[in-house]
């Protein structure tokens, strides 16, 4: 009888020990819409607002903060200052794309007004805003110099939001 109880213990103790371990190991849940971290960016070329042709494959070996937005868009509106005094501080290793989904508006208007200087990339068709299954705007993707997704944000940012997750990488 004894021995049944050790044993009985004992298993259960082995149990818990592999319920916890497990537990430890598994990741934080990617629960936001869109594509998942981790995963890789998925490449795309789209024209800027000077009607040059650029690809998120351009910059590989950099770190890049991919943003979705609208002009129409209170809280795209709200994060632009920040986005830009980001890029003023980053360097050369991080790049800033801001792909536009309603070029039907004057994006360059909108742009010039707000002092934006890093690049506008303007999505004519829709193909990469439905790649990367944006559901909300703004989106923001986060890809290490490999191209994967490390992480993505929805709603503004702020510059202490964009440094931690560019720092993380």
């Amino acid at each position: 009888m004894i021995k049944k109880v050790i044993a009985g213990v004992l298993l259960f103790g082995l149990l818990a020990v592999a319920i916890v371990q497990a537990m430890e190991k598994e990741e934080k849940p990617d629960n936001l819409p869109g594509l998942r971290i981790g995963v890789k960016a998925p490449d795309f070329e789209l024209e800027n607002l000077s009607g040059e042709k650029v690809k998120l494959s351009d910059y590989r070996g950099k770190k890049v903060i991919l943003n979705f937005w609208a002009t129409w868009c209170p809280p795209c509106k709200e994060e632009m200052p920040a986005m830009e005094k980001f890029y003023q501080k980053a360097g050369d290793d991080v790049e800033i794309l801001a792909v536009n989904i309603d070029p039907q508006y004057n994006v360059q208007e909108f742009i010039d007004k707000m002092g934006i200087t890093f690049p506008i990339l303007l999505d004519k068709n829709d193909k990469v805003n439905s790649a990367y299954l944006i559901m909300t705007i703004p989106t923001t993707y986060f890809i290490n110099e490999d191209g994967l997704i490390t992480n993505k944000y929805l709603t503004s940012m702020t510059e202490d939001i964009m440094k931690e997750y560019i720092d993380a990488m």
